[in-house]
Parts: C-alpha cells; structure tokens; sequence
C-alpha cells in the first residue's frame, strides 16, 4: 500500500517527493536573502554606508555614492531577476561581483571567518548558476567536456565544496563533551557533503543543524535596533540563510555527476 512504500523509502526521497514542486522555489528565496536583506539596508542606511566608504577609502564623495549605489541595485535587480528565473545566468555573475566588490571595500579579505562565508555563499551561487543552465544550452558551448562530465556538474562540486567552509567557521575548539559532539557530526556531514555521499540525506540533516543553530545564535530580534550587535547579527543570520539555500539546492538536484552517489550508479 501506499502509506508502507512512503515509508519504506530514504527519508530525503520521501522528502524530496512531498516537497518537489516547493523546494526549489524556497532554496532560491534562502539564497537570495542576504542580498536581499543588504539591499533594502543600504537603502535604509545610504548616508553610514557612503560615509564608511569614503572614511576608510579615502575615494570622495562620488565614488562612495556610486559604490553604495551599484550595491543597492545590483543586490535588488539581481534577486527580482533570481525569483522571477528571468537571465538568471547574468544575475549569478552579477552578484559574484557584488561578492568581490564587498569581499575589498569591507576588507573582509583578512578575516578569515568572514571571508570563508563569504565564499560559502559563492558556493551557493555555483549551484543557483548550475540550476539555471541546461544540459544542452549553455553559456560554455564552446568548452570541451572532460569525460562525461559536463560544466553544470563542476559547477554542483564546486558549489558543494565552497558550502562547507560556511561549516567550517561554526566549528568549537572548547573540549566540552556537546561541542565536541557537535564537532564530530558537523565534521562527518560536511565531508559527505563535499564528496557527494548519500549527499541529499547529509545536506538535509546539515540544513536542520544549521537552521537551529542560526535561530538560536543569530536572534538579532532580541537586540534593540539601535545597539551595533543587532546589525551584526542580523548580517549573519541572512548569510547563513543563504548558504541554507544552497544546501537546499543540494537536495533538490542530488550531487552531480562529480559524486560518490553518481559513481555508485557505474560500479
């Protein structure tokens, strides 16, 4: 009966085939949130933002409105092209851009935390780019193929590799017993993750892992607004959301051909 098969079948493809027509639909809107979310602040906050730019930088007052300009409507144009799956292929790279422009102008470069977030969440636009490009169309038409291998699926390992540096800043140092267990799942999952083992379940339970401790640790909610802590941790919130997207995106179009789970299918 129907109920039994359900059952009997791995938890994400269960998951999967109850979520199947929402799931792509929520990863986007994840991903695209802290684009979205540093948008609509660069709007609210023009005059500290331009003001930030031209104190550090030293670059007057036009080149520092046009910085914080570029950023708001790349941000905003890119995620209204992303949710409305117009160009979305132009919209990726439009926002890689966004990445690096910020990556230099914050000089995130030399914290690593936040640099590794950050390339997390290039990660997560590799997939969105590989989601968007079909096999047979493509903007690397002229690009030789290694093998079977097509670009999409370098694009899926790339992305999946980036996603797990996001991980890699959450783990603990401390020797308490939750941390170190916390370590050793969190460690175990991203590995499967990386190289494409029973990657929809890992990613799935990465994707409730992540969301608890994100909810939890990020609570910029209950911070008053106007106390610095609140923009800091809203910041991560939405960033974290965004590398949630990914691995979302990870659970809705399996590993790629560049996977254990691909490789299992040959042998």
């Amino acid at each position: 009966n129907c109920s039994f098969w359900l059952v009997s079948q791995q938890p994400d493809d269960a998951f999967l085939r109850v979520t199947k027509q929402y799931l792509p639909h929520l990863a986007r809107l994840c991903l695209i949130s802290t684009f979205l979310e540093d948008g609509i602040r660069m709007w609210f906050q023009w005059n500290e933002q331009k003001e930030y730019i031209e104190a550090t930088w030293g670059c007057g007052y036009f080149l520092a409105t046009c910085f914080v300009l570029l950023n708001l409507l790349g941000q905003l144009g890119g995620c209204v092209l992303v949710l409305s799956r117009n160009f979305v292929q132009h919209a990726c790279f439009g926002l890689f851009g966004i990445i690096a422009l910020q990556t230099v102008a914050y000089s995130i470069l030399w914290d690593l935390k936040f640099l590794m977030r950050n390339m997390a969440l290039g990660g997560g636009l590799l997939l969105l780019l590989a989601e968007s490009r079909s096999e047979g169309k493509s903007m690397f038409a002229g690009v030789p193929s290694m093998g079977e291998s097509s670009p999409k699926q370098y694009m899926q390992l790339g992305g999946r590799v980036l996603l797990v540096l996001m991980f890699m800043t959450l783990l603990h140092l401390d020797a308490s017993f939750f941390s170190i267990l916390q370590n050793m799942v969190g460690t175990a999952l991203i590995i499967l993750v990386a190289i494409g083992f029973k990657t929809k379940l890992a990613a799935l339970t990465l994707v409730v892992w992540l969301f608890a401790i994100n909810v939890y640790f990020n609570a910029f909610w209950t911070v008053p607004a106007y106390k610095p802590m609140h923009d800091f941790l809203k910041y991560d919130f939405f960033q974290t959301m965004s590398v949630i997207g990914g691995l979302l995106l990870v659970v809705a179009l399996g590993p790629g051909g560049v996977s254990m789970d691909e490789k299992k299918k040959e042998w």
